[in-house]
């Protein structure tokens, strides 16, 4: 009978050890990963798998977020690890970290030293304050990593901030935002070749340092230049995509038709257009001034594509403040910040790629943005005023007085109105079945010359009804350039650079990454007003309740052994 069973055993583990040897072996060929989370938090996007896959050396992660903090940021820190250890599981062991803290050099001047070099490298510090025990402390931590790629480095700030959003919230988006980020980091550094986007000159658009911090912002991704065109056929030959900055003369059809067919054949723009000429060295000097009409002979090609800039002003409680003096005459100056409904704080919408997550975005005189029927055209609404606005029909007068008073609530009626909007199909040229020159024979040779299409690949492109979201201010008496969406008057940081930069890569994606910033976690926090009150049982239940299950587990185990021994 011990034969056998003995036999039997042996049996079952030698089928065991065979079985298991088999497994690991298919095991070896075939790979997959379970996720059983709800929001499939581990799962890579198709785009950044691919991306991983083609990495051909090792990207190397300094994460700067370590040390003694809140529990916020380690949470921030642990998901940041799991997104890592993700990543080299598809990239074939080609991502290496390490965790960093750098204050913890007890030296203050090396670790300050440290500080200098890691903002210079383009990571910016947290200053946080942590309340325990009634006691608080204050310390500042780098929620940032330096990526290496063969030789090149690049900042990835871990911690995403948007105003009016708890921390509980920011953490959150920060955390969704992990993998687009890291993957963006990647492919930036591992572009052989940098796709070339322009902006356009010539029409008087926003001059080089009016558009500094945003060009700046656009060549880590891309070899930016200025392009006059001059009724040059080959004047956008290799491009990627152009930027159309607040231009104040017209276009001419020469001009209008090399623009078309560069969309025609592929070429992403991005529009950022005043349909009205509004002086600010008017309100300054004068106090006042009238909006009126601008001719930029564009109008016939947006409304080809399918859209209308309407000749308005967008006003809106929901707006930016001003410095004005409220002093009287021969008093000394008072100046206060007041609200300037002329300048509105755009909300992106939150439900499309390019706007996800997206700080307010401030604005200065834009208008309201119409769509017009075009087949074959998807159109998606960006960016929008709030509920709170209204349009003003031109010609406008804008007057500093309107700052000196509270807008009546009562007369921002109007729905929330179009600023941005993407437009994605096969578009049509408005060239199309009419000529532009005075010679019809001139005109179809210089069609001839272009090879001209009258519809164009699939194609995408942005309208914007505002030119000043492009423009960063430059301080009068320095020429110091102010950060792109950086209020000097109320030092708030608005998402103008960060909206722009998503525009211009999600024309310019050909991978599909920027989709992953549609990615939605939910992070089960705990209630802090819960855990304050409830805190001492829930102390004593972890403490003694263990405790009591040993205890009874050792009676019962020892009254069914007496029982047993009984018998």
């Amino acid at each position: 009978m011990k034969k056998r069973n003995k036999k039997r055993d042996l049996l079952s583990l030698g089928l065991a050890i065979v079985i298991m040897t088999m497994l690991n072996y298919v095991g070896s060929f075939v790979f997959h990963r379970f996720d059983l989370t709800t929001e499939k938090r581990f799962t890579l996007a198709d785009a950044t798998k691919t991306l991983l896959g083609k990495l051909d050396d090792v990207v190397y992660v300094k994460v700067y977020l370590e040390g003694d903090f809140p529990a916020g940021f380690k949470m921030l820190r642990n998901e940041t690890k799991e997104m890592l250890d993700e990543f080299r599981t598809y990239s074939h062991d080609n991502i290496e970290y390490e965790f960093i803290n750098p204050s913890a050099n007890p030296d203050k001047k090396q670790q300050e030293e440290v500080y200098k070099q890691l903002y210079k490298k383009g990571l910016r510090p947290r200053p946080i304050e942590d309340s325990q025990d009634n006691k608080k402390t204050e310390q500042v931590i780098w929620p940032g990593a330096i990526v290496s790629y063969k030789g090149h480095e690049a900042p990835w700030n871990l911690l995403k901030t948007q105003t009016g959003k708890s921390a509980e919230n920011q953490l959150n988006l920060s955390i969704q935002s992990l993998e687009y980020e890291f993957a963006s980091c990647i492919c930036n550094l591992s572009v052989v070749i940098q796709p070339q986007v322009a902006f356009l000159q010539g029409h008087n658009e926003l001059d080089t340092s009016q558009v500094k911090d945003l060009t700046v912002a656009l060549q880590e991704f891309y070899i930016v230049k200025r392009i006059t065109l001059n009724e040059r056929l080959d004047a956008l030959d290799g491009l990627k995509a152009i930027i159309i900055a607040k231009p104040d003369s017209s276009f001419s059809e020469k001009d209008k038709l090399i623009i078309d067919q560069f969309i025609m054949k592929g070429g992403k723009v991005l529009w950022a257009l005043d349909p009205l000429n509004t002086s600010w060295d008017s309100i300054r000097k004068m106090g006042e001034t009238m909006a009126v009409p601008k001719d930029l002979n564009l109008d016939n090609m947006l409304f080809k594509y399918g859209v209308r800039i309407n000749q308005n002003l967008v006003v809106d409680l929901k707006c930016s403040s001003i410095p004005i003096n409220v002093g009287m005459r021969g008093e000394p100056p008072n100046i206060i910040l007041r609200p300037w409904i002329f300048s509105p704080l755009a909300t992106p919408v939150n439900t499309h790629p390019i706007t996800k997550n997206l700080d307010l975005v401030k604005m200065d005189f834009g208008s309201s943005i119409d769509t017009i029927s075009a087949s074959g055209i998807k159109k998606s609404i960006i960016l929008r005023s709030s509920k709170d606005s209204k349009t003003l029909i031109t010609p406008v007068r804008v007057s500093i007085a309107f700052a000196h008073q509270d807008p009546p609530p009562k007369i921002f009626t109007d729905p929330p109105q179009t600023i941005a909007i993407l437009l994605e199909g096969k578009f049509k040229s408005v060239f199309e079945h009419r000529t532009f020159l005075a010679n019809p024979a001139q005109d179809e040779l210089f069609k001839k010359e272009m090879n001209y299409q009258g519809v164009s690949v699939n194609n995408k492109m942005i309208v914007i009804s505002d030119g000043d979201i492009l423009k960063n201010d430059i301080q009068a008496s320095t020429g110091k350039t102010y950060p792109l969406g950086y209020d000097k008057y109320t030092n708030q940081m608005y998402g103008n650079r960060n909206f722009i930069l998503n525009c211009m890569n999600y024309l310019c994606d050909d991978s599909g990454l920027i989709s992953v910033r549609n990615r939605e976690l939910t992070l089960r926090l705990l209630d802090k007003k819960k855990v304050e009150a409830e805190r001492m049982k829930w102390q004593l239940i972890n403490t003694f309740l263990p405790l009591l299950l040993i205890i009874a587990f050792g009676i019962f185990q020892n009254y069914m052994r007496k029982r047993k021994y009984a018998n």
